[in-house]
């Protein structure tokens, strides 16, 4: 598809599967915060050089990825003023794990809120902000928080690889087996 061209509306997700996506995105997120939280904190707070430097700060990063498209882009919420005050929020940059887990849970209860309700009008609405040029709808947002979830992932296994700690299980069909519709 030529860049800047509208999506197909037989390219964009389904409601029903937007759920599913982030049924998975969750679990696999729980999975390796979980995994996280049982390593030593200096070895969570050491600067690695990838992308956000340290696994903690990686982890954030993905939280915040899914907040600002799916609780402020996908909701229409994308004034100057309003993303300038999440931006400048101080909790969407925890450095406990308690106020990790309080950030986490804010996060994905705005997630759900967004996706209780979706219909395919939503998904096929226009959006932008400033810093995606081109054009794009809701359906796109909600893939782009998953894949740069996964990329991120991405350096969080390699960086776990790098101190011989098995990263877990990520793989769609593994962890997306066994789950109910609706359930986390």
């Amino acid at each position: 598809m030529p860049r800047g061209t509208a999506v197909r509306s037989s390219d964009r997700l389904s409601p029903a599967q937007a759920r599913s996506l982030y049924a998975y995105n969750v679990r696999v997120f729980d999975r390796f915060a979980a995994r996280l939280r049982r390593l030593p904190w200096r070895a969570v707070r050491r600067r690695r050089e990838i992308a956000h430097q340290t696994l903690l700060d990686t982890l954030v990063h993905i939280l915040n990825v899914h907040e600002v498209w799916l609780d402020y882009i996908l909701a229409g919420r994308t004034s100057d003023a309003e993303l300038d005050r999440l931006f400048r929020d101080r909790t969407r940059h925890p450095t406990t794990w308690p106020a990790f887990r309080a950030y986490e849970r804010r996060v994905w209860a705005a997630v759900d809120r967004c996706l209780r309700g979706l219909t395919p009008r939503d998904l096929a609405r226009p959006v932008h902000v400033f810093w995606m040029p081109g054009k794009y709808v809701a359906s796109d947002g909600i893939l782009q928080a998953t894949f740069e979830q996964a990329h991120h992932l991405g350096e969080v296994i390699g960086a776990l690889w790098q101190d011989d700690i098995e990263p877990p299980e990520m793989t769609w069909i593994r962890v997306s087996r066994g789950r109910r519709p609706g359930s986390r």
